[in-house]
């Protein structure tokens, strides 16, 4: 598989480097962003969105039957004839239906169904029916076609192996279809292979027949699913491991879970934590939903990743790992049981799938392993962000580019950090609560989603509208940036009061509406944190309290991962000390080229003194050492610095103090 040589390309070739020591800790979310963004099935060059054309039936079922035989043998042709019958219902009056069949990989022969004519022009077969079918009816056609031996990115053949991937919109590739998420279908598909190849597909094995050297595999998906998780892997003498899963509602009642492997490779470590993650994922959202599941690794044309195919995800070869394996199993609920509606919805998937990754470790490891990979995530996006929103509703009529469409940094890390802000915004109890209820939701289990859907859900658990959360960060672009001030008041008589003062200075979007925690510690050693919603840009809060504070933070637990700037003191400030420290007021002051700055400390500590710009930036760092009791001075050289105002912090053992002062030249 050729990867376009990209900024994206470097990124992963960097990120490659950085986990070659331990390549099972590289996250399964960089895996899958790699192959998706990278893949040439997938350049949108090739491809034409069916959101444009009319649709006015649905697809109730797919019955495909393809002969595979002599794919598997050399000189391992693409080609292979086969056969799909479209049963469909009709949702308003029509006398023809259009579907999409690449002309570069497909031939149609012929269509049944009473001699109906059809055309074959520009990746569309246009099929004229026999009548006029009213709205509630239904019908089939039985459409026989041959693959053509190309080389699609969608169906390949090489050496033995025979396998599709298809996201987003190469199932067109390899049968007639309606290629789009938002038309769930039933499946039934039968393939004749060699008698020494074993097949894999979608739900469960309803039999295999050999009959000479002829072995005719028959699957069938009791759950619909979306044409681009269609999927077939095979393989002369694949290696096959099947391991079980018992039902949480009925230990008796058991899964089979399917492992196709090349020889030399083992897949243990994933069947070995299988059973464990089937079961928290369905603690946590609903029970496992299908009847059969498994991985597959496939040849050195799946060279990155996998792909989520419904009950069947694909990997590249010998990547057996725990991340990659969390990340597209976790795809069976958002992204399979429930599919984005249009490619405009994909955060339902990618960013779901990439949460869950995290989440997964919070299993085992606990919270801590869990928002280390969140903050590791936020990390990544806020250094690389391209500016881009999650979601264009432009996307649902025009495919985008993958590169945009699986992004790294905005489609998986922003998206997963926007699902762990809901976490935080909804709480615990709500958000689990949510995900629940979304899964077990019948209107959307085994069909599709629109973001808005999820969004209603939420409002429908909560009883509260979170629209405004939506809008801003899934609708717009970027992230805050803050640019925070406080300061400690003394009231006189044990009496303090805090101010806090909340300004965003990014410019697009200008404002985030978020709710927002401050840690505030006391003289006693006692410390307390409060929830405020910040609803409006340059707005200030202020409590009282009848004991000294000496310490602030905005976001103490850094719960909104996605932001920037800083929160620093602000003026007229004077920080409380919880140690017998001390720090003058700079003479002079207003300064010009120098200025003196005294402190006393009454025991031996670890001394910082840092001179700041009014934002925090750290300018100077005159002392940062350890330093014995006593009075010290330092001349502070403010020649190079421009006019303005300035700060210098004082850092001794427990104390923090501040002070400003001005340079005016």
């Amino acid at each position: 598989m050729k990867i376009r040589l990209s900024l994206a390309t470097l990124f992963f070739s960097i990120l490659f480097l950085t986990y070659a020591q331990d390549f099972s800790t590289m996250p399964g979310s960089a895996y899958c962003a790699r192959k998706k963004a990278g893949s040439p099935n997938l350049s949108s060059r090739l491809l034409k969105s069916t959101a444009s054309i009319p649709h006015s039936f649905d697809v109730i079922k797919y019955t495909l039957n393809v002969d595979l035989y002599n794919c598997y043998s050399a000189p391992y042709p693409k080609s292979f004839s086969g056969s799909a019958t479209i049963s469909f219902k009709v949702d308003s009056a029509l006398n023809s239906i259009k579907l999409n069949a690449k002309n570069f990989s497909m031939i149609i022969d012929s269509v049944r169904l009473a001699g109906v004519l059809f055309t074959h022009i520009n990746d569309y077969l246009t099929i004229q029916l026999n009548r006029t079918y009213n709205a509630g009816e239904s019908a089939n056609v039985k459409i026989y076609y041959r693959h053509q031996d190309v080389q699609d990115s969608a169906f390949y053949s090489n050496a033995g192996v025979v396998f599709t991937d298809c996201e987003p919109e190469g199932a067109r590739k390899w049968f007639p279809c309606w290629d789009s998420p938002s038309d769930k279908a039933l499946l039934d598909l039968t393939a004749k292979v060699k008698a020494n190849v074993k097949l894999g597909s979608n739900g469960r094995l309803a039999d295999s027949t050999l009959n000479g050297d002829f072995l005719t595999y028959h699957w069938v998906s009791d759950q619909n699913i979306a044409t681009y998780l269609v999927a077939i892997t095979s393989k002369v003498n694949y290696q096959l491991n099947i391991g079980w899963w018992h039902k949480l509602s009925n230990p008796a009642d058991s899964v089979p879970f399917r492992y196709y492997f090349n020889l030399g490779e083992n897949p243990a470590p994933v069947m070995a934590i299988m059973p464990a993650m089937t079961s928290w994922f369905s603690q946590n959202f609903i029970e496992h939903p299908f009847d059969k599941n498994g991985f597959a690794t496939l040849n050195p044309d799946f060279v990155w990743g996998g792909m989520e195919n419904q009950t069947l995800t694909s990997l590249c070869p010998n990547c057996w790992q725990e991340s990659l394996a969390a990340h597209e199993f976790a795809h069976q609920w958002f992204g399979d049981m429930i599919t984005c509606s249009t490619w405009a919805d994909i955060w339902l998937n990618e960013g779901f799938a990439t949460w869950t990754e995290a989440f997964w470790y919070e299993s085992y490891a606990g919270y801590g392993a869990y928002k280390s990979t969140i903050n590791n995530n936020a990390s990544y996006y806020l250094s690389n962000n391209p500016g881009w929103a999650i979601s264009d509703p432009q996307w649902a009529i025009t495919t985008p580019s993958t590169d945009i469409l699986f992004d790294y940094y905005i489609t998986y890390l922003k998206g997963s950090c926007v699902l762990h802000q809901l976490r935080y915004v909804l709480g615990d109890s709500l958000f689990f609560q949510t995900l629940k209820s979304y899964c077990a939701d019948t209107t959307l289990k085994f069909h599709s989603a629109t973001i808005h859907d999820f969004n209603a859900k939420v409002n429908q658990v909560t009883g509260e509208d979170y629209t405004w959360f939506f809008d801003e960060w899934i609708y717009q672009p970027n992230h805050p940036i803050y640019q925070n001030t406080y300061n400690f008041q003394d009231l006189g008589n044990n009496q303090w009061k805090v101010n806090f003062f909340m300004k965003q200075i990014q410019s697009n979007p200008s404002f985030f509406k978020m709710p927002v925690e401050v840690y505030i510690r006391f003289s006693d050693a006692t410390d307390t944190t409060i929830r405020v919603m910040n609803d409006a840009n340059n707005q200030q809060f202020y409590w009282q309290f009848g004991k000294q504070p000496v310490f602030f933070r905005f976001d103490n637990d850094k719960q909104i991962v996605l932001k920037g700037g800083s929160t620093i003191v602000g003026i007229n400030e004077v920080m409380a000390s919880s140690a017998h420290v001390s720090l003058s007021q700079n003479s002079p002051n207003p300064a010009c080229n120098s200025t003196h700055i005294c402190y006393t400390t009454d025991a031996n500590m670890d001394v910082k003194l840092e001179i700041t710009d009014v934002y925090g930036v750290v300018l100077a760092r005159p002392v940062d050492k350890q330093q014995p009791a006593g009075r010290y001075e330092i001349t502070l050289d403010c020649s190079t610095f421009p006019a303005g105002q300035y700060l210098y912090k004082l850092s001794a053992g427990d104390s923090r103090l501040v002070k400003k002062f001005v340079i005016i030249k």
